[in-house]
């Protein structure tokens, strides 16, 4: 297996390094911390009613820098989907997808189950908020990954494909839920436009060798970033999640011929305008990732109440049982199978490990749940699902030494 980026542990890091500072600073001074995460930047203005009217620093990081974030995994998930050699493709493909789909599913039934004697007015009803477990979080269950199976197992990149695609699911679901009226749904012509547009006067040229010119005027980045501030306004104005914003030009970028793994190493060493592109934009995402962790990561650690343990017991329990039945139960009975190496066991842990579930849960908080102290301890659930990381770790230290003569 080709080797994972640095730069996912260098996510991973800053984004925890984030939290930190934000759950020091809103236990010991929450009037300040609050005041900075919701300073107003700017007003819109004129009625925008399917827009925020006011922006706060919250909402540049979420709505905005954290579509490059959703952009950077999306595009592992699109080269694993259509590349030659990508992982989703061949008979041990389904394995990973059918486990997300699985665990999303499992996920959503015990939020449904759980906040079922629960439907009052300071908790969760039981048709509220069930898509926030849906989502993982690649980067933090990669740390504790490395330290499961090592760095380079294909047991890591296993638990890469199906973290992205929970998120990918996630978000998308989320979208799904919250209705939208016919005036504010034509914005979505805008990021269709943006694609066929670039894809048409750059993108198409990518292959052709007769002309030299276009050739290299393909390979430019910038048309594809202005295509993607364009795809953004579009999703934006329409209503959906603004993270989910780039993902439309996607399949516009030309990409590479053939797939090396889930944020392989070797992909920095790429020419096409898919990979440069991502390689300019990781560095600064190693900030997005610390400014996100700052401004959703504030944990307050007085917020536990009944909504927390719902949120814990669909990560802990829904989500690792739906996975194991969709990746053991339901792939092998489709022709599915293991990617070769990989046991049975290696897939326990890796259920356990997607049992953590912060950061595309935290991108949809504000919209799942209704504000204020029920969001507040759903946030304390979803940093304590971290401990699935811990445990997985002891776990597999257990395994080892059971098999030790």
């Amino acid at each position: 297996m080709y080797r994972v980026s640095g730069f996912v542990q260098h996510f991973a890091w800053a984004l925890l390094a984030g939290g930190l500072i934000a759950t020091v600073w809103v236990n010991l001074a929450p009037e300040g911390y609050y005041d900075f995460v919701e300073w107003r930047l700017s007003a819109l203005p004129g009625p925008m009613p399917h827009f925020r009217q006011t922006i706060t620093l919250r909402d540049v990081v979420t709505d905005g820098l954290m579509a490059i974030f959703v952009f950077y995994i999306g595009k592992e998930l699109w080269e694993a989907m259509r590349l030659d050699r990508g992982a989703l493709r061949g008979k041990t493909g389904g394995v990973p997808i059918l486990g997300a789909v699985g665990g999303a599913i499992g996920a959503v039934l015990t939020w449904c189950i759980l906040s079922a004697p629960f439907q009052t007015a300071e908790e969760a009803g039981v048709f509220t908020g069930w898509q926030l477990p849906i989502g993982s979080d690649v980067v933090l269950t990669y740390l504790f990954a490395r330290a499961v199976f090592g760095a380079g197992s294909r047991a890591v990149h296993v638990l890469l494909l199906l973290t992205i695609a929970m998120d990918v699911i996630g978000l998308l679901v989320h979208s799904a839920s919250n209705p939208i009226a016919l005036t504010p749904f034509l914005w979505l012509a805008l990021p269709l436009f943006a694609a066929i547009g670039v894809r048409g006067l750059f993108g198409r040229h990518i292959k052709m060798s007769g002309d030299e010119r276009a050739h290299r005027r393909a390979l430019h980045v910038w048309p594809y970033v202005v295509a993607g501030v364009i795809s953004w306004v579009g999703v934006a104005m329409a209503g959906l999640p603004p993270a989910l914003g780039l993902l439309p030009i996607l399949p516009a970028i030309p990409h590479a011929d053939h797939a090396f793994g889930m944020f392989a190493e070797a992909e920095e060493y790429l020419t096409d305008p898919l990979n440069r592109l991502v390689q300019v934009l990781v560095r600064p995402l190693v900030g997005v990732m610390f400014l996100f962790g700052l401004t959703q990561g504030g944990i307050d650690l007085a917020a536990w109440s009944v909504t927390t343990a719902i949120v814990l017991g669909a990560v802990w329990i829904g989500k690792p049982v739906g996975i194991l039945f969709g990746a053991l139960i339901i792939a092998p009975r489709l022709g599915y199978r293991l990617p070769q190496g990989l046991r049975r066991r290696d897939m326990g842990l890796i259920a356990v490990l997607a049992g953590i579930g912060f950061t595309v849960p935290a991108l949809t908080l504000d919209t799942a749940l209704p504000g204020g102290a029920v969001q507040e301890a759903a946030r304390l659930g979803l940093a304590i699902s971290l401990l699935a990381g811990p445990c997985a770790v002891l776990l597999a230290r257990l395994v080892r030494q059971r098999r030790r003569p």
